[in-house]
């Protein structure tokens, strides 16, 4: 004899412990978002710390050519100028961070973390890199900004180590 059931939990309702198509749907809808939030911040990482020029302190196509560029624009001056103190710490530093935020969203371990590591740089960045960008819909910084905002709350339910690891919890108790 076959028992079905219906709950309510916080993901919506569930049938007989598959679910429904939406319900399904509803679980991999953030997927999408974190693998290209993740790649790309792994590619834009290691673009940077391959890339002897961008990291150097001055010259063309560099941190800190780049940071004097838009000192007198950006929305912060104070941080550019906290930047501009060492450029090739502050490129490291952003390198090292993007880095960090996209393997950690990518593979989904303390993934509200990672996207909050990614909104700051995506906000950092949209203050001082992307700030004088008009219209204002043209720099990319804001709209990464938004992009990290759903998985900073919503974090990785699926295909995910932080998911991995709150079934393993649940099973101990």
């Amino acid at each position: 004899m076959t028992h079905t059931y219906r709950t309510t939990s916080n993901y919506g309702t569930v049938d007989g412990g598959r679910g429904g198509w939406k319900e399904r749907a509803n679980s991999y809808a953030l997927l999408p978002l974190r693998i290209f939030l993740g790649v790309t911040f792994i590619y834009a990482g290691m673009d940077k710390l391959m890339d002897s020029q961008f990291m150097a302190a001055s010259g063309p196509g560099s941190v800190g050519d780049l940071m004097r560029g838009v000192r007198d624009s950006s929305a912060v001056p104070a941080l550019v100028d906290l930047a501009l103190k060492n450029p090739e710490g502050f490129g490291h530093a952003i390198a090292l961070g993007e880095l960090a935020v996209g393997i950690g969203i990518l593979v989904g371990l303390l993934a509200r973390l990672a996207a909050f590591g990614g909104a700051l740089i995506s906000l950092s960045l949209w203050l001082t890199v992307s700030w004088q960008t008009e219209p204002y819909y043209y720099g990319n910084d804001l709209i990464y900004l938004m992009a990290w905002l759903p998985l900073l709350l919503a974090g990785a339910s699926v295909f995910s180590l932080d998911a991995l690891l709150a079934e393993r919890r649940r099973r101990r108790r």
